[in-house]
This record gives C-alpha cells, structure tokens and sequence, in this order.
C-alpha cells in the first residue's frame, strides 16, 4: 500500500512538471503571436539560479538591449571596484604658479547632482571656504580644471545623430557637474511664431537655432542636438502648446569649463579676484604626441568625495541614469590603464568582457559600444543576461547590493507601472530597456524558494510600444 501511495505520489509530481512546461510554452507561444511581433526578433531565457534553463526561445541570439546593458555595466562595476568605492575630485595649489587653484577630476558623476538626496550647489560652499583658508583673497587667483581623466572623448562612436546634445547623451569627463544637464524653458502661448525661448536654468552660454514647431497632444517630442564642446544647438521637433513656460533638457557641452566659470562666479562674490579660469583641454592636445608630457602637479587641501558607488549603482538601474553608466564603464578602464591617452571606454569594455569570460560566461553575443545602452549597435543574448545574472546571486559577494539596485515592478523607477496588482507585485525585480524598436527586460522572480532569473528581448516590433509591453507582462504572468 505505502509502495503504491509512493508511485501515485511520484506520478503526480511529474504531471505537475509536465503541466507547468506546457503551461509555460503556452504563454511563450501566445506572446510570440502578439499583434506587433510578426515581423520582430524576440529573444526569451529563463533560468534558475543553478544555471538550469527553464525556458529558452532563440536564447542564444543577439539582440539589441537598450538599457538591460546597465545591468552588465552595473554588475562589472560592483565586482572591480567594490560596492564602497567613492570618486575623488581634489583642489590643491599648483607648484609651479602660487596664485592658481588646481581642480583635478577623476570622474564623478555626482558632483552638483539634482538625484540622490542631494542638495545640488552644497559643494560650491564647501569648496569655497576651504579655498579662502588656502589663497589670499587679495591677490588675483587663476583656476584651472583638470578634466582629462577620461580623455575628452566623451560619447560613444556608435551613438546616433538624434541623441547627442540631449541631456541622456551628455558627454563623459573627468569633471562632470550637474549630471551635465540644463533645462530650456519656452513659452509656447503664440501660435503665429515658433516657440519662444526663455532661458537655460542652470545659465549656459549656448546659441539656439530654433526649428520647433507646436503641437496639441501635450508630448513632449522636443529634441536638442549639438557636438561635445560647441555652444551651437539645434531644435528640432514639437512640443505642447499654451504653455506659458514648458523645458526641456539638453547638455552641458564643457562641464569642466562649466564649473570653473561657476566658481569663479561664486569666489568673485566672496571678495576674489580672478584671472583665466580654463580647463586642461588645450594642454592635453598639445602634448598628444610629445614624448615627454608636463603634468599639474600641487599640494592638495581639500578632497571632495562622492557618494559610494552602491548608490550611484542604484540611481544607475532604478532610474536608467545614462550619465552614471557611462562613468562607471569608463572609471572600471580606468582600473587597468591609467593613460589618459588610451580610451577609458574601449578600455572598460575590455575589461567586461575579460571579467565575465573569466568567471565562466560565454561572451560571444556580447557586443558592446557603451555602458548605458544608448547605441543601437549594442547587442548581447537573454541567455548570457541570466547567466550575469545568476552569478551576480549564485556566487558574487556583491549579490545583496546587486540585487537591492534593480527597480521592484509596480513600485519604483521605470517598471514602477509594470505588473501592478498581479500575483507577481512584489515578486519581480527588473531592469528595462527601450530605444526606437526594442523593447527588453531582464530581472529576477523570487516567491520563497522559487529563485529564476529572466530576459525578454524584442526587436524591430511593430505598432505601439503599450501593446508590447502588456504582452510582456502577460508573458511574465505565464512564467511564473
């Protein structure tokens, strides 16, 4: 009797087995018949976190993933520089000219942040009284900024036309302020004119040739293009009428230019008088090919550091912060070859890939041309997103960190409206990717002892992004 209560038992544990993959592979094959994916490429992984695969649709292909790239970017960063690592930016005395204030940077992404519980102009009055205990306010003072860490290529190769000159394609340098961002404010009240600037908060010297026209749906699709270090901007495209002031975001094209000129203005108004305020741009093209090059050298006083990188990793996956990612993958080149000749960025990506290879990933189908997803030329495979990351919960000592970055669906950052009021609410901790036809995520489902990882990508769908991404949601539904 016991004998066969035992077989029943084993054979009803495998048609719920049977049950379950069927139940799953039905919901795979709904999703792919979805009204906008006929003619895209879709990409499914799910594993659990022994590295068993669950579900696999083309698991194993490249697609474009948009945003899911911080994730590896994120992941890579927490493992070679340790969760409590913070960025340094120094101000000393230069040696050679006793009158000149020296602000060396080495890549914070947070200085003057609007983002992190931070009061964005508090380092302006810290840096100001630690500068009047060091230089005779008598006396006129030069300021030079040292922002060549990263060099001063400062977007991706493979970034489109469209984007750069918007605040979320922002160059990367060794000085960055304000996430490198300002707002344009218009009023857009008359209709016989093209919409009406008003100004830049913070100021910017920047020139406007205005090609924006109005519209009445109320989107905002406005968008600011320019090349790194030139104050010429173009607007192109539409935004809402009958606003008497409406903004939208561009970037700062010489962030470290940017702040000496901010500092100069705030010491001017603490009895200073100053000379140049520059930045090393002009010395570090002079000296590209010079064998033996000069350097800054000064007796430091004071030492800004930035908020530890756990946090800047949470910003980076919670609110897709494209600034922040783009400094981690170029601090993390950074690690391995500290000539700010070389490319932080090629240098980065280097390192990702050596790093992943290392702990036992097959990065084959990881294509990399960025740390924030922005590139469409981007491209790695649902199967290696939830190979980074079961070991990032398997076996990195960074897994709590790692995990407490990723945005909760239905609660915060860009899935805060995903899986609201389902079974899944409070289950799902995701990250989501989306650029001109792709739409990706790629997470974590934990219910007790249930523990998968997941990645769906979609590719070149047709028709409303909505329509995608509820199907997505019912995809999710069906998996778990």
């Amino acid at each position: 009797m016991i004998k066969v209560k035992i077989q029943y038992l084993f054979l009803l544990f495998l048609l719920t087995l049977l049950t379950n993959a069927q139940t799953k592979q039905t919901g795979v094959q709904q999703f792919l018949a979805s009204p906008g994916l006929k003619h895209a490429s879709v990409g499914i992984c799910v594993k659990d976190f022994t590295g068993k695969t669950i579900v696999s649709h083309n698991a194993d292909k490249s697609y474009t993933p948009a945003s899911i790239l911080k994730v590896v970017t994120t992941a890579t960063a927490l493992e070679v520089l340790g969760g409590e690592y913070k960025y340094k930016t120094t101000l000393s005395k230069d040696k050679g000219q006793s009158n000149r204030l020296l602000i060396h940077g080495y890549g914070d992404p947070t200085l003057g942040t609007e983002f992190l519980d931070n009061t964005p102009n508090a380092f302006l009055s810290q840096w100001t009284s630690a500068i009047k205990q060091n230089f005779d306010s008598a006396k006129s003072l030069d300021i030079m900024v040292i922002d060549d860490y990263f060099g001063y290529d400062g977007v991706s190769h493979r970034w489109i036309y469209q984007d750069i000159g918007n605040y979320y394609a922002s160059g990367t340098y060794g000085i960055s302020v304000y996430d490198n961002t300002y707002k344009l404010y218009f009023n857009t009240m008359r209709q016989d004119t093209c919409p009406v600037i008003l100004r830049t908060e913070p100021v910017v010297n920047l020139s406007f040739q205005n090609t924006l026209t109005l519209n009445t749906s109320g989107q905002d699709n406005g968008y600011i293009h320019g090349e790194p270090f030139s104050t010429t901007r173009l607007l192109t495209g539409n935004i809402p009428t009958g606003r008497s002031s409406f903004s939208i975001k561009g970037d700062i094209p010489n962030p470290g230019l940017y702040l000496g000129e901010v500092l100069a203005n705030r010491l001017m108004d603490n009895g200073f008088s100053i000379g140049r305020a520059e930045t090393s741009y002009d010395m570090y093209f002079n000296q590209m090919y010079v064998k033996n090059k000069k350097s800054f050298t000064g007796d430091v006083f004071y030492t800004h550091l930035s908020f530890p990188l756990k946090d800047i990793i949470k910003d980076t996956n919670v609110r897709s912060n494209n600034h922040y990612a783009e400094h981690l993958i170029r601090t993390v080149g950074r690690t391995k070859d500290i000539d700010i000749y070389s490319s932080a960025l090629d240098k980065g990506i280097e390192i990702t890939n050596e790093l992943w290879k290392a702990r036992g990933l097959d990065t084959d189908a990881l294509m990399m041309f960025d740390g924030s997803g922005l590139s469409p030329a981007n491209a790695v495979s649902p199967a290696f997103m939830c190979d980074l990351l079961v070991y990032m919960q398997a076996k990195s000592s960074n897994a709590k960190t790692f995990f407490e970055s990723l945005p909760e669906a239905g609660k915060n950052g860009t899935v805060s409206n995903r899986l609201k009021g389902t079974k899944l609410a409070g289950k799902i901790s995701m990250k989501s990717g989306s650029i001109y036809g792709v739409q990706c995520f790629t997470g974590y489902y934990i219910d007790g002892e249930k523990k998968y990882t997941f990645t769906i990508m979609v590719n070149k769908f047709t028709g409303p992004r909505s329509q995608v991404v509820r199907a997505i949601d019912q995809l999710l539904l069906s998996l778990f």
